[in-house]
């Protein structure tokens, strides 16, 4: 590994850095094939970019569906056609007859799968609906899913494991907020957004807990702009849809989307 590939990303990034280059040189130099985990957006960047320094290697990335925010990644040697390689991912069916089932929210079905003692990585996006919820998932963990989720956030539920095609994806839902802030710091907005005093925010950013674009930020005066995605541990997440104009008083006009 060169070490200006390090310049790039940050500390707290280089093991993947280093686990992806490993991947990368596998595939290259000695024709190995990789299936990884699900991918948050940021190692998929990184992952692609260290691709592209290996001129015999190439990856396909896929969650299932176009616009997945989660992916796997399939690293192989160059002359590999990938289009036709299997991903390895199923669809799981959370159904139920009770009516409080309609309550739960994102949180609820991940925590619910996360308890059964699974790891993140093994589980893709997840698709609350009216009727339900779609969680896209890792192949090798659906039977053990079925035989054991049977319950979320105290509600009683049914599984069916489902093959990709059957998928039923939902836009992702933002409930707007529009805000005029003092700047576009990362730590006003945020207090902002969550309604948490300045003081109660300063703490998790400092101590790694926030997120911008999928890399973790503990600089408070970190400007925001639009497009950026910004997760608080334990709080949730959200977008900066716009950061345009000045109010009278000098203050900037800041429209965000919570997901919900």
């Amino acid at each position: 590994m060169k070490a200006d590939v390090y310049e790039h990303f940050k500390p707290e990034e280089r093991p993947f850095v280093d686990r992806a280059w490993e991947w990368v040189v596998n595939a290259g130099d000695y024709h190995e094939v990789k299936l990884s985990d699900f991918l948050d957006p940021r190692q998929c960047y990184i992952l692609e970019s260290l691709a592209n320094r290996h001129p015999d290697a190439i990856i396909r990335l896929d969650g299932g569906y176009e616009g997945a925010e989660r992916r796997r990644a399939l690293i192989a040697p160059d002359y590999r056609d990938l289009s036709e390689e299997p991903m390895e991912m199923k669809v799981l069916d959370i159904s139920s007859g009770d009516q409080k089932f309609l309550t739960l929210q994102h949180g609820d079905y991940l925590g619910a799968i996360l308890g059964l003692g699974l790891k993140r990585d093994k589980i893709g996006d997840i698709h609350v609906r009216e009727d339900g919820c779609h969680v896209v998932i890792a192949e090798e963990i659906a039977p053990f899913l079925q035989l054991n989720l049977h319950q979320v956030h105290r509600v009683s539920v049914f599984t069916e494991v489902l093959n990709l095609s059957e998928l039923r994806t939902m836009e992702k839902e933002l409930e707007p907020l529009e805000l005029t802030v003092a700047s576009l710091r990362l730590d006003g907005i945020v207090s902002d957004v969550f309604r948490l005093s300045r003081s109660k925010v300063l703490i998790p950013i400092k101590a790694g807990r926030c997120r911008v674009n999928w890399r973790t930020e503990e600089d408070p005066s970190t400007p925001l702009k639009a497009g950026d995605v910004i997760a608080l541990q334990g709080f949730g997440r959200f977008k900066v849809l716009e950061a345009g104009g000045l109010t009278k008083k000098g203050r900037h006009r800041v429209k965000i989307g919570k997901f919900v």
